[in-house]
This record gives structure tokens, C-alpha cells and sequence, in this order.
């Protein structure tokens, strides 16, 4: 079964959560995380690096999550293992088979051009991915969810001078600190909707997002047009299926319009324009 009522009404739910969220982390639309302090009451400033400020983000909104999961009639269970897929699975609490994986994303605005962002992977298309049973590296097979979401946060990085960065304050000084982060954007979209049809990250086998934020906000992705069904299809044969390369041989797969090509359908069904960057 597919629950499909139930997946649109966790959707609606978990972007009314996303939206919730700027009160919480954000004052003057500033990060309310300034540093970390020691025992001595010592306060450091937070380092710009993108996965520490990834990690304390995550941190910083978790209790959230399990509010929401208990309000929305949902048990909350974290990935085992840190690099399993996914980040957090809602397990309904009147029919247990009703899951739904979510996945916390953070990324950060180009700073030469503010309508793209940096973007982020949206989980493996490996093993788990094309057998829907495996239990590889996932919490529950990939099958056993009816809806895979991404919750995300798109910030823009600040410049901080060196000096101020090294600079180590009291507790009573936290107002000064400056804020490594600031301008956010919170957005919640099943994970097909935002994907792009390249890969996530160098050589590991992850999904890439499309990087134009409103198309990202919209879930205008490269396969908004095409569907779901598609978009498994594509990338359970993304690198492994043989198509024409235009010269008399074949290559593997790499793009959506070669495999609607190879699979003779119409090429309106790329939303190829979501990952293509203005000129600068």
C-alpha cells in the first residue's frame, strides 16, 4: 500500500513545520547560535566551516522534530548509524506500516549570485535504492517507505574577520559575538520533486539536488514534470544503463534527456532549465 492520502497530509504537516522553524533559530534574522562555552563560562565563536554548521543546525532544531512527530500522531526514530539513510523515520502510531523518511538538509546562497544555492545530495541511488528490500545502509527498505522528504535550511555565510573569530567571550558578552550565519530559508519537499539528474557528491553514488532556490521552494525540479515513478527509474540506471552517444556507440547513462530518449519518450518531460546557473 501506498497511502497516499496520508503521504499529502504529512507533506502539508512537515512544510507547516518548516515554515515554523525562522522563530526559533533566527532573531534579527541573525543565527541565535553565537558559540559554545566551556565550564569556566569561556565562549568561543562557531567556526563558518559548512558541515560544523551543518551538524549544530541539526542539533539546534531536533527538539522540534519531536514535537512535531508527537503532535502529528508519529513516533520518531533516529538513522542506527550515522551514514544510514534516513536522517529521521516517522512511524505512524496508529498503523506502524505508514513511514515516511526525512532527511535534514543544509546549504548556503552563492555569493555572487544569491538566486542559486550551493545545493546538497538527497541520499544514495546505490544498493538500497534499486532493490527495495535491501537493508544496506537504510533504516527500514527503501520500499517500506510511503514518502521520502527532505527538510532543508538555506542560509548565506557571513564574513568574519579573523580577529573576532580567534576572540574568546563571556557569557555576559553573547550579544556581541557576531553570527557566522544569517538570512534563512526554511523549506520542507518530497526529494524527487528538488532532485537534479547529476550526482550529489564526487565519486559516492548520492543524488544531486537542483540549486535555484524558488525552483527549489516550488519543488520545480528536473522531474517536477516527468513523476516519481520516473525519477526511480532514471536513477536506478543512472551509470549503469548503456544509451547512444550520437556517434555510432553507446555510453552510459548521464542525463534525463538521454533517457527519454532511449526510452522514446517526449522530451517535455525535462525540467532540465531548475539546474542550469545564470550567467554571473
Amino acid at each position: 500500500m501506498d497511502f497516499q492520502e496520508e503521504k499529502e497530509k504529512f507533506r502539508i504537516a512537515l512544510k507547516e513545520f518548516a515554515a515554523s522553524l525562522m522563530g526559533y533559530i533566527s532573531q534579527n534574522d541573525e543565527w541565535t547560535i553565537k558559540g559554545f562555552i566551556d565550564v569556566f563560562k569561556n565562549v568561543y565563536t562557531i567556526s563558518n566551516d559548512t558541515k560544523i554548521v551543518s551538524k549544530v543546525l541539526e542539533l539546534h532544531v531536533f527538539p522540534l522534530f519531536l514535537n512535531f512527530a508527537e503532535q502529528s500522531g508519529y513516533i520518531l526514530e533516529l538513522a542506527t548509524y550515522q551514514n544510514w539513510y534516513p536522517d529521521l523515520t516517522f512511524i505512524s502510531k496508529e498503523n506502524p506500516e505508514i513511514k515516511f523518511a526525512v532527511d535534514l538538509k543544509t546549504t548556503y546562497r552563492d555569493s555572487e549570485n544569491p538566486a542559486f544555492c550551493n545545493g546538497f545530495t538527497l541520499g544514495s541511488h546505490g544498493e538500497y535504492f534499486v532493490n527495495r528490500e535491501s537493508n544496506k545502509n537504510i533504516q527500514y527498505p527503501y520500499g517500506a517507505y510511503s514518502g521520502h522528504f527532505c527538510l532543508g535550511i538555506i542560509y548565506t555565510r557571513t564574513l568574519i574577520d579573523k580577529n573576532i573569530e580567534t576572540k574568546v567571550y563571556s557569557v555576559d558578552e553573547v550579544h556581541q559575538m557576531p553570527s557566522v550565519i544569517k538570512n534563512f530559508i526554511f523549506f520542507a519537499e518530497e526529494k524527487w520533486r528538488i532532485a537534479s539528474d547529476k550526482g550529489g557528491s564526487g565519486n559516492t553514488a548520492n543524488i544531486g539536488s537542483i540549486n535555484n532556490i524558488q525552483d527549489i521552494l516550488n519543488g520545480n525540479g528536473v522531474f517536477a514534470k516527468a513523476g516519481e515513478e520516473l525519477f526511480d527509474d532514471y536513477w536506478a540506471n543512472f551509470g549503469k544503463l548503456q544509451v547512444p552517444d550520437g556517434k555510432g556507440k553507446f555510453k552510459k547513462l548521464s542525463s534525463f534527456s538521454e533517457f527519454l530518449s532511449y526510452k522514446g519518450l517526449p522530451s517535455t518531460l525535462n525540467n532540465q532549465r531548475s539546474t542550469r546557473r545564470k550567467s554571473l
